[in-house]
């Protein structure tokens, strides 16, 4: 049996990074489906033996890549750290520029102004001015600089290089070919005898900037989760020596009664026992309307009451509640892994060695055909390859979109369980409909009463409430709901008789509710109802009667109701130009009813179980993507089938757990959203990748000098710098846009 564990890994600067972390997990015997995201630092893999967990730590340690099991980690403190090394990376970034600036001031400065040449000529001489150039830049390079070679130095040594192993080249390469001109120039021709401290200095500025941005942007791209987390409340109001006090909230304990106030957040998944209020559950569900909640109601820890007081008793909390149950579903759908990714990471894996390769290629052709002085041209060509080559934004191209684009959706009420789901919803072609409990409430609801002539439906409603309060039908809680606010009247001698109605004495007289069959065997004359009762047994709606002393006193009609959301979600399908199916076990008339008022055209009904599945197979055409949509046990096994199954949030956990995508809200109209995601998600993946791809394969063989015979364009390494730096905001900047992303 296998554990699915994710931890948090460290030392990763690049995608190669993450490929390179990924592929050591996966060379673990007992580690299967390893992913690795570069975006939130963070690995996910199912294990199969206690061996094999220590096995995996052990694999990225030697990669160079250390691991932390991620329940050992205090969410806290890893944003704190997280923080601190935005704040460092500032710090370092400011630290560089500020050495960096005298140094190419002196070298850009004399190369662009006649008069800064001239006045270093006749005032500190060249020379000198290079030695104070060497002064900075070495501290820049032991300081601001001196991650690069700590971490690319021993990662060349391994032989698996990364980004900080191409800085480390440059740079190092730039400074060592500088020092030697300064400290030997007899040993080089004259026109040689040229210093790149300020390319080396103006690298390590411009990638440090970059870095320090990205941590910036890479911060805001775990804000859903962070909000989610941030709804878990600190405190809890408990009954103390009988009276209510605020106490640590590990003092809830199951069972427990805890009040909550206006404007407070509920401490944990729980039912009401005493009070009623509207609760804002926007952040779980994306429903935009508080829902109100009496007694006998289950409320959601981390949502907000918003008006009234509630007492609670405490069903589930900690790792068990809903709330926690989402944020696993929402870190699990951030770490999906796309099948386009595969491709991507094997690109990435081999992309830092082949530009290596690339690095030594360029500057060995420049050192034959090259135009004098050889040597310089060879280094400035060579460190700008390196550079502008990093992969960063290929690293970050797919899982930084899919991190904000699945996070937004949570925000929205839609939470994707897989990566398939991400990828495949936004090519659906078919989207099939369970009838009950996801089109529909799920539950009865009177949609009408028809009272005798002369006799009043609030009167009426107030006379049958009375006897059914004692009954347990469904169809009693339906009338009960529809009289609720009403006084009703004291009832004796109450009695069900089962199969067939309900029966009391309401002030004197005798009044019986109950089924057609029942009612006339009694000798009462329903006769008056014959145009009604066809009309609703039309529409597959459930009809009962009630009389008072043998005499008809009204028909009761009986019916689950569609959702509000419904016939715009059908609508939104359509407009996409996505075929809408109708599937259900419920009766021809009942479903034709309900589909004639949706505007669905297939409609499959008086379907069994385990008859879904064929039903679905028998609407597939030829290249179809279908998507499934139900909430119950009976829908589990088509959830499964489906290319995409989606689950409304209200159904069973059967349900959930055989779906890629669950409505947390239970409204239809969150297919919709979900496409949506989907497509948005994709498309900026899509546009990632392609700026990602064509940055690199546009600029190295600019950087490699392709314009230099016929424009006498050649890239500088500092430009390079700029250019990489740019290329992985972009991408995080375009990620970010779907935070935008609306309802």
């Amino acid at each position: 049996m296998s554990e699915t564990f994710t931890i948090r890994v460290q030392n990763m600067s690049c995608g190669s990074c993450a490929a390179r972390a990924q592929k050591a997990l996966h060379s673990v015997e007992g580690i299967e489906d390893a992913a690795v995201n570069f975006a939130d630092e963070s690995a996910q893999f199912n294990v199969t033996s206690a061996k094999a967990l220590k096995d995996a730590f052990a694999a990225l340690e030697k990669a160079g890549y250390p691991g932390l099991l991620k329940e050992d980690e205090d969410a806290a403190e890893r944003r704190e750290a997280k923080e601190n090394d935005v704040s460092a990376l500032r710090r370092a970034t400011i630290i560089a520029a500020l050495l960096a600036l005298p140094v190419f001031m002196l070298e850009m400065g004399s190369h662009v102004f006649p008069a800064v040449h001239h006045a270093i000529h006749n005032t500190i001489g060249f020379e000198t001015s290079w030695q104070i150039q060497s002064v900075f830049t070495t501290i820049l390079m032991l300081g601001p600089g001196l991650r690069f070679f700590r971490r690319g130095i021993p990662a060349l040594f391994r032989a698996a290089p990364d980004m900080n192993s191409l800085v480390a080249l440059g740079t190092g390469a730039a400074y060592a070919y500088s020092v030697f001109v300064l400290a030997a120039p007899e040993l080089l021709p004259e026109q040689s005898r040229a210093v790149y401290f300020e390319s080396a200095c103006v690298i390590i500025v411009l990638i440090l900037l970059g870095r320090w941005l990205e941590a910036r942007a890479k911060n805001r791209t775990g804000a859903a989760i962070e909000r989610l987390i941030g709804l878990r409340p600190d405190v809890v109001r408990l009954r103390v020596d009988g009276d209510w006090q605020d106490r640590p909230m590990a003092e809830l304990a199951l069972g427990q009664a805890f009040m909550v106030r206006a404007g407070e957040r509920i401490a944990a998944d729980g039912e009401v026992v005493e009070g009623s209020s509207d609760v804002d559950q926007s952040m779980l569900t994306g429903e935009p309307m508080p829902v109100t909640k009496t007694v006998g109601d289950k409320v959601t820890g981390g949502t907000v009451n918003m008006d009234g007081t509630l007492v609670c008793h405490a069903q589930a909390m900690g790792e068990d509640s809903k709330l926690a149950q989402i944020i696993r579903l929402v870190e699990t759908a951030q770490s999906a892994r796309l099948p386009i990714q595969a491709l991507v990471d094997q690109i990435t894996l081999r992309f830092v060695p082949a530009v290596l390769v690339i690095a030594i290629v360029t500057m060995t052709v420049w050192g034959i055909v090259g135009p004098e002085p050889t040597l310089p041209f060879m280094l400035v060509v060579g460190v700008s390859v390196l550079i502008i080559a990093c992969p960063c934004a290929m690293g970050l191209a797919t899982p930084v979109s899919i991190m904000i684009g699945t996070g937004r959706a949570a925000e929205l009420g839609v939470l994707f369980r897989t990566g398939n789901a991400l990828q495949h919803l936004q090519r659906t072609t078919l989207v099939a409909f369970d009838k009950t409990g996801t089109l529909t409430k799920g539950r009865p609801t009177l949609v009408d009463i028809v009272p005798v002539t002369g006799m009043d439906k609030q009167a009426a409603l107030i006379e049958i409430a009375s006897v059914e309060a004692s009954s347990q039908h469904p169809a009693a809680r339906a009338i009960l709901e529809a009289a609720k606010g009403l006084d009703l009247f004291e009832v004796q001698n109450s009695e069900a008789i089962a199969g067939r109605g309900v029966s009391g004495v309401v002030k004197g007289a005798t009044v019986d509710i109950g089924k057609y069959a029942w009612l006339t065997s009694l000798g009462v004359d329903l006769s008056a109802f014959e145009t009604e009762q066809a009309a609703a047994e039309a529409k597959g709606q459930t009809v009962f009667f009630a009389a008072r002393d043998g005499a008809a006193l009204a028909m009761l009609v009986i019916s689950d109701t569609l959702r509000s959301g419904a016939k715009t979600a059908i609508s939104a399908m359509q407009s996409r130009g996505v075929r809408v199916a109708l599937i259900s076990g419920d009766s021809a008339a009942a479903v034709g009813n309900l589909a004639a008022e949706l505007g669905v055209d297939h409609v499959i009904s008086d379907v069994l179980p385990d008859g879904k599945i064929a039903a679905l197979d028998s609407l597939r055409r030829e290249g179809d993507v279908i998507a499934f949509v139900g909430d119950g046990i009976n829908d589990a096994p088509a959830l499964a089938h489906a290319d995409v199954g989606i689950a409304v949030g209200t159904g069973t956990d059967v349900a959930m757990d055989a779906a890629d995508v669950v409505l947390m809200g239970g409204d239809p109209l969150g297919v919709e959203i979900a496409m949506d995601a989907s497509q948005k998600t994709m498309r900026n993946i899509k546009q990632n990748l392609v700026w990602a791809f064509g940055y690199n394969v546009a600029l190295i063989p600019v950087a490699a000098g392709v314009l230099y015979p016929m424009f006498g364009i050649l890239l500088s390494p500092g430009l390079a710098a700029g250019a990489m730096g740019l290329s992985s905001l972009f991408v995080l900047s375009n990620a970010l846009r779907l935070r935008k992303m609306k309802a």
